[in-house]
């Protein structure tokens, strides 16, 4: 709606949000908001009605748990995390950098796993059964099966 100046007139932004609110704006499912909330990661208060209300800070906090899911981070990782928060406050730009920066080292050993892996799936899985000839050399004897099931070479 315009005013006497021709120009709109600002959206007010609720202090707090439904729950269908905050899944408009976080973009993720009204159950997956619940299911948050049941693991501590955000919360709500109740009205009279006994409809959720989330502070607006919780959006932000949403938005740290999808960076963090996206990551690969698991969600007691990130509870640990907001556990070193003030409950209700909104983390900032300084929550954001020590929670990422302790997160990297995680997905760096991640990546680094997965590249291990991905140069050596097409020579063997580990186990021998891609090349008998090949585990001649790799498997004699099936030396490997002395160190338990799976594909234990890949884990070098």
């Amino acid at each position: 709606m315009n005013d006497d100046t021709g120009s709109e007139a600002p959206v007010e932004i609720p202090d707090e949000l439904s729950v269908g609110q905050l899944a408009a704006r976080s973009g993720l499912a009204v159950s997956a908001l619940h299911f948050y909330e049941r693991r501590g990661l955000i919360s709500s208060r109740r009205t009279s009605g006994n409809q959720r209300r989330y502070p607006r800070s919780v959006l932000r906090r949403v938005a740290v748990i999808r960076a963090a899911h996206d990551a690969g981070i698991p969600l007691s990782t990130v509870a640990e995390a907001f556990a070193s928060l003030p409950p209700d406050a909104t983390p900032s730009a300084d929550d954001w950098q020590r929670l990422s920066a302790a997160w990297r080292e995680e997905i760096d050993a991640r990546i680094a796993k997965l590249e291990h892996l991905r140069d050596r799936l097409s020579g063997c899985i580990g186990c021998g059964c891609l090349s008998l000839e090949a585990c001649r050399f790799v498997n004699p004897e099936d030396r490997l099966g002395e160190e338990g099931p799976g594909a234990v070479a890949l884990d070098r």
